[in-house]
């Protein structure tokens, strides 16, 4: 990633994608109690393991970038975290993959976009449904988004982005299989 530049594609990328996490984020805090949770996680499931797919699939064909792609995988990554916890990380780092990003620049800068999107998620929770949650996860789950950071930064540095793409394709696919079992399993 780079930040140095005044405007540079990494900055302008960051930038979008945590606008669409704050909107996305307030959104699903806001429809948490309406729609049943079972059809969410059946949902983010099945998104998951198509994109780990897709990156698979097409794991040497590059997609071009698109700005309004990355809005609106902005937007469903985020208000799927804010609405079950889950599936933000796997969902833009395999839709910026996608989208002609550099695997080792999406897991940066979805790194740093998560972390955001745990906190303004946790605190549209705790401003519209205080008597619904859990205040002594919110601390945690916003400080392992905010720790995970530093973590991914080291290891895209030692990993070469092509062995990247596979291991997040295969991450990706199996995290949406573990949804997908936990969901069949209660």
């Amino acid at each position: 990633m780079d930040f140095s530049k005044r405007f540079s594609i990494d900055l302008k990328l960051m930038i979008v994608l945590l606008l669409t996490s704050i909107l996305g984020a307030v959104i699903a805090g806001l429809l948490a109690g309406i729609i049943p949770q079972v059809w969410i996680r059946l949902y983010i499931g099945v998104m998951i393991i198509v994109m780990g797919i897709i990156i698979l699939f097409f794991r040497d064909r590059d997609f071009g970038f698109s700005w309004i792609k990355l809005l609106i995988l902005g937007l469903i990554a985020s208000f799927n975290k804010g609405l079950t916890g889950g599936g933000y990380g796997p969902l833009i780092v395999s839709g910026q993959i996608i989208s002609g990003i550099s695997s080792k620049r999406a897991v940066g800068i979805t790194s740093l976009a998560e972390g955001l999107t745990c906190f303004v998620g946790a605190l549209t929770y705790i401003i519209t449904l205080q008597k619904y949650l859990d205040m002594s996860l919110v601390f945690y789950v916003v400080l392992g988004a905010v720790c995970a950071i530093p973590l991914s930064s080291f290891t895209v540095k030692k990993i070469s982005s092509k062995k990247l793409k596979v291991i997040i394709g295969i991450v990706t696919v199996i995290l949406g299989g573990f949804t997908l079992i936990k969901i069949i399993l209660k």
